[in-house]
């Protein structure tokens, strides 16, 4: 089920004008063989580097819940790519993450394999990549950047429990230095409160730099952790020094 809530009436009309008129979002490309979704900001400028969202989807979508997300946390910040899941619901294309082996490594390689189709078709900041996901997406975002922590500029779940099983913290010097951004609705039945607790305790004692907000509501997406994300990453961005990219990368247009 979709719980990204429906817009205000004329919220995302205000977000779609500018002064020279009315623009879309844009799906630029999509590759469904691949297992991934593209999403361009509004009046893309080809020599900028852009940072990048890796959206994991929550349970029951698919990797086109990428162009229903990105315009909620910024239409012009980031581009974005959806992946899909690495096993399917009933007989439709929904889609969900399952943390076992075999299919947290299908989900790394369909990550690096959005991640590659961003920057053939897009310019990308290397250095400015961040996973972020749904429920268990958010759990898959924050399993696979603590896999490969040097890959990631940080990770943000929305809802989604920190992975627990499977030794998430192998790489535990390394994942140290990984922002982690995690949020978690007070009614949440998908990550309840004293779950959420318990894992304030493992992120205190394994010195994670972990920012955990709490929002009103039980497992509904809302405009404000949306904004809080956009927030939260163009602060780190601006936290650091300019980037040099070592190779562009292709650019459209």
């Amino acid at each position: 089920m979709n719980r990204i809530q429906n817009l205000a009436e004329g919220e995302l009309e205000s977000l779609l004008w500018d002064k020279s008129g009315w623009s879309e979002p844009a799906v630029v490309h999509e590759e469904t063989g691949d297992s991934h979704c593209l999403f361009t900001p509004l009046h893309y400028e080809r020599n900028y580097a852009y940072p990048l969202i890796v959206w994991l989807h929550g349970p029951g979508d698919d990797e086109r819940q990428v162009t229903r997300v990105m315009p909620l946390v910024s239409m012009r910040n980031y581009v974005g790519v959806g992946v899909r899941g690495t096993v399917q619901r009933g007989d439709g294309e929904e889609r969900d993450w399952l943390q076992q082996p075999e299919h947290i490594e299908l989900a790394a390689e369909r990550v690096m394999a959005a991640i590659g189709s961003a920057r053939r078709w897009l310019n990308i900041a290397s250095s400015r990549i961040y996973l972020a996901g749904y429920a268990t997406g958010g759990t898959m975002a924050v399993r696979l950047a603590l896999m490969a922590p040097q890959r990631f500029a940080g990770v943000l779940s929305l809802g989604g429990a920190f992975p627990t099983t499977l030794r998430p913290l192998a790489q535990l010097p390394a994942a140290r230095q990984l922002k982690i951004f995690m949020s978690a609705s007070r009614a949440s039945r998908l990550y309840p409160e004293p779950l959420v607790c318990e894992h304030l305790r493992l992120f205190h004692a394994a010195a994670l730099s972990v920012d955990l907000r709490q929002y009103p509501g039980c497992d509904e997406l809302t405009t404000n952790m949306f904004s809080d994300m956009d927030r939260w990453i163009m602060g780190h961005i601006a936290d650091n020094v300019p980037l040099v990219e070592d190779e562009p990368s292709r650019r459209s247009g």
